[in-house]
């Protein structure tokens, strides 16, 4: 992927204001809007559930990007497909049969008509390893760069070692088509760093919501600038 796509995490939104603040990610240039879904047992936080994300598809018509933080996702993915996702993430370290999960995902339609896009994600201590063999079912590869749970935390910089792997692995399989989306601590005084080490798809919460500018276009804006020079960077370096 040469364009980066911004995925503002709506986990450090105003949830009293959520259908507002989607609908101003929307018009201030977010590609994809990120549905942070945890369970309290997976991770310890408990978020939203497929009828908040019912509620928000009305206010966007940009993808709905759920990250399901949970236990046996299998039980739910076909209620987040019905609700209006477009992307749904499952992790491998909560899935006991990873393989049919994701062939599960790929079998559902999401709101629009079109295949719903299947994503694996990998908690910052989970080599990519795990999931060589499920590469091929992935439209997505999420790599964690803090412990997922809260909003708010600070990237871990030994993650881009296993970015720069995963881009590898991915390029030499030909996979040129599949995401590298980075989550957790990603702001536009990183992007660039990550970009160049591989990700394509960028996730910010906090970096979007509490950015200096508080106006997140402008932040978003800045995600993206910084991404693309990673990126080009990254297609400009010698083989």
């Amino acid at each position: 992927m040469h364009v980066p796509v911004i995925a503002p995490s709506i986990l450090s939104a105003d949830f009293s204001r959520l259908g507002e603040q989607v609908r101003m990610l929307d018009e201030g240039g977010a590609d994809w809007i990120h549905v942070d879904v945890m369970d309290g047992h997976f991770v310890p936080n408990l978020t939203i559930g497929p009828q908040v994300v019912a509620a928000l598809r009305p206010h966007t018509r940009k993808p709905l990007d759920c990250h399901l933080m949970i236990e046996q996702p299998e039980r739910y993915v076909e209620q987040f497909a019905a609700a209006g996702a477009d992307i749904l993430t499952i992790h491998v370290e909560a899935c006991r049969h990873l393989h049919r999960n994701l062939e599960q995902i790929r079998g559902l339609e999401h709101h629009s008509g079109g295949r719903m896009m299947a994503g694996v994600s990998l908690n910052p201590h989970t080599p990519i390893e795990s999931i060589a063999h499920v590469l091929e079912l992935c439209d997505l590869v999420l790599v964690m760069s803090v412990n997922p749970g809260f909003s708010g935390q600070s990237f871990i910089p030994q993650t881009r070692g296993k970015l720069r792997a995963l881009r590898e692995r991915l390029d030499a399989l030909g996979r040129h088509g599949v995401h590298v989306q980075v989550d957790g601590g990603i702001t536009d005084a990183n992007a660039e760093l990550v970009a160049h080490d591989g990700a394509d798809s960028f996730v910010a919460g906090s970096g979007v919501f509490r950015h200096p500018s508080l106006a997140p276009a402008a932040a978003i804006a800045a995600l993206r600038a910084a991404a693309a020079r990673g990126i080009e960077t990254r297609l400009r370096a010698p083989a």
